[in-house]
């Protein structure tokens, strides 16, 4: 069965949700006030992550209209005209760009093109949406963040689970303080490929979890070092290992790979109070928290030693809404183009990702040196 296949059978699929909202959850974007208007959107890409976006955004009709799809790939391209004639196709990107009609675009490309694209796309006066991560550079992110500005035009980018139910429950409670102070958060991101030529497994993996981690603690961390392996006929690296260090000397370690048997989605986050575990594999209960803690202090009888603490209480899993992350991403760029707001995965979001990637490839390529990441400027 093709990806365009799946997309008539799965267009349902996300309409159970909270009762709040169908898709993204309200504080993400500014819905109120804002009145329903159509917004046509041209579609570049249609790869693997293409149709994803396509079956989502077909879910906001009629306020959402996808007139125009371009793809290299005339295979491709003959599909969806089978599938939804009403939908124009062509193999030239500027076909999008270029096209009147057109009011936003969504850049689903190889990174390697995501510049050029967005580029262009704002200078045609078009709303863009990329998918992560932003560019290569973070040279190139502040120039197209500096460009949307420039033009008035919304620049979206596709950090899909920071609009999923289980990430926004990750934030809501570390920000109640429930954990405690945060020490150390780490991240586990593995899965067999998918091996690319134009970037390596930090880009595209390791983006997801640094993306999370920066939604919860809302600063850069100060100094990333990594270590890993390049895989010989790629020349890319598939397996890394990151360092960072964060304000109020928190500790994130991150492990991401192209080359491992068992797919892994998980983040532990140890508070001074409590303990979180998310781990996106499970159907259900994706977050659970551990009323665990470890004690450390002075042995007032013996200075020299230490007493040290385990505590051990009950394990809770809240309820969490139904609900995609890409549906949420989807209608969360919806209302920004109408409404002029910013969405949270914005460009200057997007710029502070790319730093952290691009810091930390440095560094696995100078043999794990400590590099530090100063802050991206407006």
């Amino acid at each position: 069965m093709t990806a365009i296949s799946n997309i008539k059978n799965q267009k349902s699929k996300n309409l159970t949700s909270s009762p709040q909202s169908p898709y993204a959850h309200p504080k993400l974007y500014a819905k109120e006030g804002v009145s329903s208007r159509l917004l046509n959107i041209g579609l570049i890409g249609f790869g693997y992550w293409g149709p994803n976006i396509l079956r989502n955004f077909l879910q906001l009709s009629p306020e959402v209209r996808v007139k125009i799809i371009s793809d290299i790939n005339p295979v491709v391209l003959k599909d969806i005209k089978t599938h939804y004639p009403s939908i124009q196709t062509t193999s030239d990107s500027t076909d999008v760009l270029h096209n009147p009609d057109i009011d936003a675009v969504a850049i689903v490309t190889p990174v390697s093109t995501h510049f050029s694209l967005a580029k262009n796309a704002l200078q045609k006066g078009k709303h863009v949406l990329i998918e992560k991560p932003m560019t290569i550079t973070s040279k190139d992110s502040v120039k197209l963040t500096a460009l949307a500005h420039k033009n008035k035009k919304i620049l979206m980018v596709d950090h899909t689970f920071l609009y999923t139910p289980a990430v926004e429950k990750m934030k809501e409670i570390v920000d109640s303080g429930d954990l405690g102070t945060i020490i150390t958060i780490d991240t586990t991101r593995t899965n067999l490929g998918l091996l690319q030529k134009d970037t390596n497994v930090i880009y595209d993996l390791a983006c997801h979890d640094l993306s999370i981690v920066d939604f919860i603690l809302g600063t850069l961390p100060i100094s990333v070092s990594a270590t890993g392996m390049r895989h010989e006929k790629i020349h890319q690296e598939s397996v890394a290992h990151l360092s960072l260090w964060y304000q109020n000397n928190v500790f994130v370690h991150s492990h991401v790979s192209w080359l491992s048997p068992i797919k892994i989605r998980m983040i532990v986050i140890i508070g001074t109070k409590k303990m979180l575990v998310y781990d996106d594999m499970q159907p259900s209960e994706k977050i659970k928290i551990y009323d665990k803690s470890v004690s450390v202090s002075e042995d007032k009888e013996n200075l020299n030693q230490l007493r040290i603490g385990y505590r051990t209480g009950d394990a809770v899993a809240p309820n969490l809404a139904i609900r995609e992350g890409l549906a949420g991403v989807t209608e969360a760029f919806y209302h920004a183009c109408i409404s002029g707001k910013k969405p949270i995965t914005d460009g200057e979001n997007g710029t502070r990702i790319v730093r952290i990637l691009e810091a930390a490839t440095t560094s696995i390529r100078s043999n794990g040196k400590t590099i530090r990441i100063e802050k991206a400027r407006p």
